[in-house]
């Protein structure tokens, strides 16, 4: 009750405050600050009904945003875009720095096998669903073979990407760190680098086939170097962070955001893809740096916790629930094709590895939740098609709807099942061995 009466006020004094003249020009810092403490409390009171925090930070936006109170309104979700980049830019670099040297290489090959076979099923069945369904998809109705074809991989490839927030959100609020929490978060990590090198393949093939309004062709030295010169950026920014951590080590709070801010600034100057160079800097200076590479991530988690509540509460005031009702009957059938396709690559993949029954059976579950990343690529092909490409985003949103409201439930029940959250009682024989081990 005392959380509903705090967001009950803030409602209020927003009502009454942004009338007000004064406000017209701190209107975006006034939404930016309501956003923070209403999607906090809306994660209290999710948390209290035994629900993850993210999922009430997404109702927070819904609740607030242009399809509901329109607290939120348009102008103010596109205002606050910077914020948004940010987040995306930090769950990019906070990605890099999970990826553990040692981890990778004690347990990449298991990695490495689930998310190829969940990645790879994954793609096919929502590839097979958008071709069957492709009289009923806006961006594919009435068009050719080559056109459904290029916009069908386009979505696909958007749509089997993860999401390393809601991941690593969950595991913070858990302190979950067992066999399935581990391999989930590495699935999840890898994904992301191998998305993004698809994705920029795919958008090629996609400009190759169907020119862009107005855009340019894309030649392999391009596609070479937005790939290959992401991972020699990224390096670089990683030895400059870890020579920093080195000989000077003061101030990491703002040290994280000025690297945040200046990675991504370098890579849209220099032409390469800012979401692999910042992964491949986080990678290096977490693995370069020692301890002190641990304490930046540390710093740098704790600057990006108001963003990415802010973040989350975007993600869900950007969710049009009008449009998301009329494509339902096309939602539903990829958002159940992507599922199938994850469990069964999930099983197909923990079997080739050989790992344990817990993994095979609980992984899947922690696969589920999209948005950050997803998002940002998905607004790419918005920017580089703007009719087709719009419409290919409402899609995906809508799709994302259900995976994001549905994707955090299921991993914390995963988690619950396998025995891997703290005080748990129900340790499978699988996880506990694994879990005595550390």
């Amino acid at each position: 009750m005392r959380r509903a009466a705090i967001l009950l006020l803030l409602l209020v004094a927003m009502q009454f405050v942004l009338p007000l003249g004064g406000w017209q020009a701190s209107a975006s810092l006034l939404t930016f600050g309501f956003l923070i403490l209403a999607a906090y409390t809306v994660g209290e009171i999710a948390t209290a009904a035994r629900l993850p925090k993210v999922v009430g930070y997404l109702l927070a936006g819904v609740l607030f945003g242009p399809s509901a109170l329109d607290v939120v309104g348009t102008t103010s979700i596109t205002e606050l875009a910077p914020v948004s980049r940010l987040a995306i830019a930090l769950i990019a670099f906070l990605a890099g720095a999970e990826l553990q040297w040692e981890e990778v290489r004690s347990r990449g090959v298991v990695i490495l096998k689930i998310m190829g076979a969940e990645l790879l099923l994954s793609f096919l069945a929502m590839l097979a669903t958008l071709w069957l369904l492709r009289g009923s998809v806006p961006f594919l109705a009435g068009y050719g073979t080559a056109h459904v074809t290029a916009f069908a991989v386009l979505f696909a490839t958007v749509a089997i990407i993860h999401s390393p927030a809601v991941t690593m959100a969950i595991l913070s609020e858990t302190g979950a760190r067992g066999t399935v929490a581990r391999t989930t978060l590495g699935v999840v990590l890898l994904a992301d680098v191998a998305v993004i090198l698809l994705f920029t393949v795919a958008l090629a093939f996609a400009r190759a086939t169907v020119p862009a309004p107005g855009g340019e062709a894309v030649s392999l030295g391009i596609l070479a170097w937005e790939i290959g010169g992401s991972v020699v950026v990224g390096a670089a920014i990683g030895g400059a962070v870890a020579l920093y951590l080195r000989f000077v080590r003061g101030e990491l709070f703002l040290f994280a955001l000025l690297v945040t801010f200046l990675g991504a600034e370098i890579a849209r100057l220099v032409h390469v893809e800012a979401l692999l160079t910042l992964l491949v800097a986080g990678f290096v200076s977490e693995n370069v740096g020692g301890e002190r590479g641990v304490a930046l991530r540390h710093a740098m988690e704790r600057a990006a916790a108001p963003v990415f509540v802010v973040f989350f509460a975007l993600a869900g005031a950007s969710l049009g629930i009008t449009e998301v009702i009329a494509l339902w009957p096309i939602v539903v059938p990829i958002a159940l094709a992507r599922a199938f396709g994850l469990w069964a690559g999930t099983a197909v993949g923990a079997r080739w590895a050989g790992v344990t029954q817990g993994e095979g059976r609980y992984v899947w579950l922690g696969l589920v939740s999209q948005a950050g990343v997803a998002i940002g690529l998905a607004t790419i092909v918005a920017e580089a098609y703007p009719e087709l490409g719009g419409q290919l985003r409402t899609l995906f949103l809508a799709v994302m709807t259900i995976n994001q409201t549905l994707g955090p439930i299921l991993f914390r029940q995963a988690l619950a099942r396998s025995g891997e959250l703290p005080g748990s009682e129900s340790e499978s024989e699988d996880t506990a061995p694994a879990l005595a081990r550390g």
